[in-house]
């Protein structure tokens, strides 16, 4: 896969349906040392997702069974959004665990949903079931090569705004936010997976040699509750030596408290958990290290507004 080159043609694909997210510095790592990050949580329906979305659904050609997405919440509502700006039929799949904050975003897009009992995989199999029975187009989440093309372009994006980190972290759950950015970099900058200890699929992947299943739980299960890694994002992972570290839920809390109280940054579990990595000094950068982090997602439960 020459994957500079599809994420320029990714990039090209969904200029104009996309916001070019903010960059700034803050002072709220561990050591309060500046760190560079990107505000992916401003982006359409608050997360990256929507990149791979529109990128996933401008390459194909939807038949008339338009297309089918399993979620725990930020992707369907990615694909939902994508789906009826370009005036496609979609059904997204989520499980109950994914909440009413995204439960409801979904269904302001006007997409059909159906929530389901259990986690993200129990969400899939029904979604693999309604495509086989109608010939819907499946968008995963994060296991296909236009998805994971599609995400890239944010790590692209970073790097016109002028990145100047030696060091990304990236909070990960099924790998297709690292996987684009493992595809864009290809090794020029060091990559750090951030995962929660409860839900963890890459990290006891690269200990076991190959993908394997997880348990999954904790406050950040409805983003990062993957119960296995792609394999996109698994063989770039092994490939490129990317480094891997677990949080606990009390440090995910406390970075997502903290980028409230010192920056008026309102984000999910899932959106504080790279940072929650350098605060609670899982990932200790060195005395010279310039460190960036990927802010990934704006929709905390309960929605503050609803």
């Amino acid at each position: 896969m020459d994957w500079r080159n599809e994420i320029i043609a990714a990039s090209e694909r969904v200029a104009g349906h996309l916001r070019r997210t903010p960059v700034m510095t803050l002072e709220i790592g561990g050591g309060h040392q500046p760190v560079e990050v990107k505000l992916e949580q401003l982006q359409h329906t608050g997360t990256f997702k929507a990149r791979g979305a529109f990128n996933s659904l401008l390459a194909n050609t939807p038949p008339a069974g338009g297309v089918v997405a399993a979620s725990g919440g930020n992707h369907g509502a990615a694909v939902a959004y994508a789906a009826a700006r370009l005036g496609i039929k979609a059904h997204i799949f989520v499980p109950e665990m994914a909440g009413p904050s995204k439960i409801n975003l979904i269904r302001r897009t006007g997409a059909e949903l159906t929530v389901v009992p259990g986690v993200y995989a129990d969400a899939l199999q029904s979604a693999q079931a309604y495509e086989a029975q109608t010939g819907a187009i499946q968008i995963h989440a994060y296991d296909s090569p236009d998805t994971v093309a599609g995400q890239g372009t944010c790590m692209a994006e970073f790097e016109n705004q002028g990145l100047e980190a030696d060091t990304i972290l990236i909070a990960v759950g099924g790998g297709g936010l690292i996987g684009g950015a493992m595809a864009w970099l290809q090794g020029r900058r060091k990559l750090v997976a951030v995962e929660p200890k409860t839900s963890c699929a890459l990290h006891a992947a690269l200990q076991a040699g190959a993908p394997v299943d997880v348990e999954v739980s904790g406050i950040a299960a409805n983003a990062l509750g993957a119960r296995r890694i792609g394999s996109i994002c698994y063989d770039l992972a092994q490939a490129q030596g990317v480094a891997s570290v677990l949080v606990d839920d009390t440090a995910i809390a406390e970075a997502q408290q903290a980028l409230w109280n010192e920056a008026r940054l309102l984000v999910e579990p899932a959106g504080a958990t790279a940072l929650a990595a350098l605060r609670a000094g899982a990932y200790v950068p060195a005395p010279d290290e310039r460190v960036a982090v990927l802010i990934c997602g704006a929709n905390p439960a309960p929605d503050p507004f609803d």
